[in-house]
């Protein structure tokens, strides 16, 4: 309901109680409303009690508890910084935790949207509050900005772009691929320049308009020092930055020469023709009716399914560069194919239970693209470093022709194509090898140490220092060896074995490392298999297929996609024949004579 046409009808005072109160409860829900979160997949797993009908702020608060206690603060207490992205009320419930607020005090505590509260502690778990700054009354935290400040900022800037000539090639930053920290730091440089720009126009005291927030029994914010917000704001939270600033993430200078093909081998290579399974509206978990409409059955979508995709493409696979563990991000042409993948996903009826990426932005972002074409962002997504791309060595960031005329034909295709042959190692202080990225050294606990790192790493600090065994260069087996037992040990037992259906995205070297084990494909043979970008491969656990979407283009996917030589071992026919397919159940949606007939022809396919 409207907030404003509530008030209006029930009374102000009724309505900001309910917003702000902390034991009353607004008109509970009946069960199967349109709004009862019983009716919604994300809550499936909840026993129909605990699904809450209406809650008051304590309700909500009391639930936040055990996420403190167990998560959170553990995290905290573990030296690490920690981001936690909510709801008004939920945060309320975390900051009366965090700085001791009583039942009155924290009905006065309004938690706005989209602005960044920052609080720090000291070895006791004790709230640090901060000298000077922007808090709120009765809480520690540090407020980055004030409500309506950037908005105006924005308003401002675009009144500009539009009077004043030349601007926006002036002011227009090139799109160019950037690290996750080139990133954040052009970022929170741009927003610090636009807010110290956007104060010398914005009248502060004009009165807000509502920011979403809940609290206060509606009243304005209580703010406790308004002065150098900005300034001293940002320092605090450059203050808390993660990275190391001695190990940027940087590209090579050297010059790109475009690959005519991807990341794969030559385009007009010859292999031998195969036929792939299309699956098309009578076998995928999408039936359409003779009226027309499409019509999803429930629980049709077989739990021993697996999705597949390598990311999108990103502008080093345009250029024809080695990436390797660099960590570039997709490009606009990588986003499309993604969202493309997820619409297709959405429209055959797949749904999915988990996601497993890698460590690296590329399969982050592709997972997360899908996601929310399919509605789901709210999967569990776990992220291991064992299905990153394949480790080049001191070959990362250089482009492939180059390194082709430099070293020669055959040296460039043992290094990129042989399957236990290691390109180049890495330095051990170069910003390309894993050791020099936070994200390794802090978080990649499932290796042993190394002994020679550790004495350089010691030697280099003036100090006793432990340091991982890091890949410094991986050939494709290596790669493998990390990848298939991933797969056997950790998303096999934790997800498939619990009739779990999974999605996996990651790159090209890891997902021949799974096609491999589960298409059976010779190791004389992996090293010729392709893996477009953005195209999602459906595999059959029990039929050992795997299959295609038809994406309604008419073209032949061999044709339009290039699987390399080894496409054969993709597409070989169904072990099971009765199996292959993703069957309908006849007493939850009929079929038509048509679709039989269809769904007979493809399992009737010959390879």
């Amino acid at each position: 309901l409207c907030k404003a046409d509530t008030a209006e009808q029930l009374g102000t005072e009724l309505v900001q109680e309910w917003r702000g109160s902390l034991r009353t409860r607004p008109p509970a829900l009946m069960p199967g409303d349109e709004y009862w979160p019983g009716q919604e997949r994300r809550y499936a797993d909840l026993p129909t009690e605990d699904i809450p009908l209406t809650e008051s702020l304590l309700d909500c608060m009391e639930r936040t508890v055990p996420i403190w206690e167990t998560k959170i603060s553990q995290q905290l207490q573990r030296g690490r910084n920690v981001l936690v992205v909510a709801h008004a009320n939920t945060l309320r419930g975390v900051v009366k935790i965090i700085d001791g607020i009583g039942d009155d005090e924290i009905q006065e505590v309004a938690i706005p949207t989209g602005i960044p509260i920052v609080y720090r502690f000291d070895r006791d778990m004790n709230p640090v509050s901060p000298p000077q700054g922007l808090r709120q009354e009765h809480m520690s935290g540090l407020f980055l900005e004030k409500p309506g400040l950037l908005k105006k900022a924005l308003e401002r800037e675009e009144e500009w772009s539009s009077n004043v000539p030349g601007y926006n090639v002036t002011m227009t930053r090139p799109k160019i691929p950037m690290s996750v920290k080139e990133r954040a730091l052009n970022k929170l440089n741009a927003e610090r320049q636009l807010g110290a720009w956007a104060g010398q126009f914005v009248d502060q005291q004009e009165i807000e308009e509502d920011d979403g927030s809940d609290g206060n029994m509606g009243k304005g914010i209580a703010w406790k020092d308004e002065s150098e917000v900005w300034s001293e704001g940002l320092q605090k939270l450059e203050e808390a930055e993660q990275f190391d600033p001695d190990f940027p993430t940087f590209h090579p200078n050297g010059t790109a020469i475009l690959d005519d093909g991807e990341d794969g081998e030559d385009s007009s290579m010859i292999i031998e023709k195969v036929t792939p399974t299309i699956i098309k509206s009578a076998d995928s978990p999408v039936c359409q009716t003779s009226n027309g409409p499409l019509v999803q059955k429930n629980k049709s979508q077989s739990p021993s399914t697996i999705v597949i995709i390598r990311h999108g493409k990103t502008e080093h696979n345009k250029l024809g560069l080695f990436t390797g563990w660099e960590d570039v991000p997709l490009a606009e042409e990588g986003v499309q194919e993604a969202k493309e993948a997820g619409r297709l996903l959405r429209e055959y009826g797949f749904e999915f239970d988990v996601v497993y990426v890698s460590w690296l932005s590329r399969a982050i972002d592709t997972a997360l693209y899908v996601l929310d074409e399919m509605g789901t962002l709210w999967l569990p997504v776990i992220k291991s470093w064992r299905l990153n791309e394949r480790m080049y060595g001191s070959l990362t960031g250089l482009s492939k022709k180059m390194v082709a005329q430099k070293h020669g034909e055959e040296q460039f295709k043992a290094w990129r194509r042989g399957y236990k042959v290691r390109p180049p190692q890495v330095s051990s202080f170069s910003p390309n090898y894993p050791g020099n990225d936070e994200r390794y050294t802090k978080y990649m606990d499932d290796v042993r140490y190394s002994v020679s790192e550790s004495l350089i790493r010691s030697i280099e600090g003036n100090r006793i220092q432990l340091h991982r065994k890091l890949p410094k260069s991986e050939s494709l087996y290596d790669c493998m060896s990390r990848t298939i037992p991933f797969y056997k040990e950790a998303i096999y037992p934790e997800a498939i074995a619990q009739g779990k259906r999974v999605l996996i995205s990651s790159s090209e070297n890891a997902i021949r490392g799974l096609l491999m084990e589960l298409c059976e494909i010779p190791e004389e043979e992996v090293t010729g298999l392709e893996i477009p970008n953005g195209v999602p491969l459906i595999f059959d656990l029990k039929s050992k297929c795997l299959k295609l979407l038809d994406d309604g283009s008419g073209q032949d996917p061999l044709e339009r996609y290039n699987f390399g030589r080894a496409g054969k071992y993709l597409f070989q026919n169904c072990l099971i024949e009765e199996e292959c397919g993703i069957d309908f159940e006849p007493d939850q949606v009929e079929i038509t004579e048509q679709d039989a007939a269809d769904l007979e022809f493809l399992k009737s396919r010959k390879v």
